[in-house]
């Protein structure tokens, strides 16, 4: 079984925006982590102002418009929402 070792301390955001398909987070030593922003449904339905008004703390991000949290480590680990579907699959 292999297991993700994370250094908790490089964690840290210092930056984060969406585009109109990526959440992108920029970690403290430079990292840039993208997700898919299908993977947060809350996210993906918001207007753009919305979901590019972010608040870092040391561990995640949080939006408060939308009163959504995710942190840097779920990212890391792939988490999505249990019900999120990819665009195509969503289509269908």
């Amino acid at each position: 079984m292999n297991t993700l070792e994370i250094e908790e301390d490089l964690l840290e955001p210092v930056k984060a925006w969406c585009t109109d398909v990526d959440l992108i987070v920029c970690l403290i030593d430079g990292v840039q982590l993208v997700t898919p922003l299908w993977w947060y449904p809350p996210l993906l339905a918001a207007s753009d102002a919305e979901r590019n008004r972010i608040e870092l703390s040391p561990f995640g991000l949080h939006w408060p418009d939308l009163d959504e949290d995710l942190s840097i480590e779920g990212m890391l680990r792939g988490r999505k929402y249990p019900d999120a579907k990819p665009p195509a699959q969503a289509a269908e």
